[in-house]
């Protein structure tokens, strides 16, 4: 699989390091969000719909920096809206790189040409373009023409120049298994570094609500397209040989939230990257007072269809440190793509979706509104 053998190990290190203090809720990967500002607007995105006031914030340098130490996970992912369009993106990442940090800076690629020069080539920095399939896959999805040429230019100039460069790659209920496996194939002409491959998560708010994956269609899906290319083992595929085995189906996980821990500009996230059910003022506040286990698959409505990797490859690697020989045969042989699934867990006693984004957003416009002005 893509992973650096480095980065495997060290946060391999790092679980068993948690396990043997006996820690059960730990991060492995902060979700840092520095703003909600995207020069896209896909039809998939429930990251965007906020009012200008909010959409003009930015999260300051020092809160950014301030959150990484707050929160201490070995691996800083840096997300958004589009992360390149903070003014001080260059020093976030070098502060986390200065800490130790991995560090992956999701962009969509448009501003990466322009700004490259803000970053130095590192083998624990990459960039993590989205691309959701070959040409006319991905401009269909981001709703705009030509996004993916100005992509894949920018990719080559990254390349040229020294820097890690990985593809995250998001599925919905039309993707064509023959045709993500091609772009896949592609990806290896590419020379990238890896890709990231995901179901898309079903935000409420999302303009299109009619492509999201139900649980079922999610693993169907991806054992089609893993059939394509020896289990998976034909792709650079960046992510723990188990979520992969997750995703068709041969792993019943629960989704491990507090794994991925989100930094926004509204607090800490409450209960993880995906969902927005409240915030918290420090990243202690956050793990001692969420109630954990109202959410996740089973536990409540929204998350009912989850599986993406934010909510499960923490869970997944938890499980390969543990139970290490079931990782690596998966990664040696390839994810097993027939036979029966594995159970679900039971919706039995899930709590009904609750909506709060509006209460929320009132809050925060009424906490811009008494804040002098900043400029960003």
């Amino acid at each position: 699989m893509g992973i650096p053998l480095l980065q495997m190990a060290k946060i391999g290190a790092y679980v068993v390091a948690q396990t043997l203090k006996g820690r059960k809720r730990y991060p492995l990967v902060l979700m840092l969000e520095p703003l909600f500002r995207c020069n896209l607007a896909c039809a998939g995105c429930g990251k965007i719909d906020y009012p200008d006031k909010i959409l003009n914030q930015r999260l300051p340098l020092e809160d950014c920096l301030g959150a990484i130490d707050e929160c201490g996970a070995p691996v800083v992912v840096i997300a958004g809206g589009e992360p390149l369009l903070h003014k001080d993106i260059g020093a976030i990442v070098e502060g986390a790189l200065d800490r130790g940090k991995f560090v992956t800076l999701c962009t969509n690629a448009l501003l990466l040409e322009k700004k490259l020069s803000l970053f130095r080539p590192s083998p624990a920095f990459n960039f993590s373009v989205h691309l959701d399939g070959d040409a006319q896959m991905h401009d269909r999805s981001v709703c705009q023409k030509g996004v993916y040429d100005r992509a894949v230019k920018a990719i080559k100039i990254a390349k040229a120049k020294g820097f890690r460069v990985t593809l995250n790659c998001t599925l919905f209920n039309d993707a064509d298994p023959e045709r993500v496996a091609g772009f896949f194939d592609a990806a290896n002409g590419l020379g990238v570094d890896g890709v990231t491959v995901s179901p898309g998560y079903a935000y409420e708010r999302a303009p299109d609500q009619k492509h999201f994956l139900n649980r079922r269609r999610t693993k169907t899906l991806f054992r089609d397209i893993l059939s394509r290319g020896a289990g998976g083992k034909a792709w650079p595929l960046f992510q723990s040989s188990l979520f992969l085995d997750f995703l068709a189906g041969n792993q019943t996980y629960a989704c491990t939230p507090w794994g991925n821990p989100t930094r926004t500009l509204f607090g800490w996230q409450r209960p993880c990257y995906l969902l927005g059910e409240g915030y918290a003022k420090t990243y202690q506040e956050l793990m001692e007072t969420t109630d954990w286990d109202a959410y996740g698959v089973g536990n409540y409505e929204k998350c009912a269809d989850c599986m993406v990797h934010s909510g499960f490859e923490a869970t997944a690697v938890r499980d390969s440190v543990r139970h290490p020989f079931k990782a690596m045969k998966v990664a040696l042989f390839g994810v097993k793509t027939d036979g029966p699934m594995a159970p679900e867990l039971s919706r039995e006693n899930e709590r009904p979706a609750q909506f709060v984004y509006n209460e929320q957003v009132d809050r925060k416009l009424e906490e811009i509104a008494g804040a002098r002005p900043q400029n960003h």
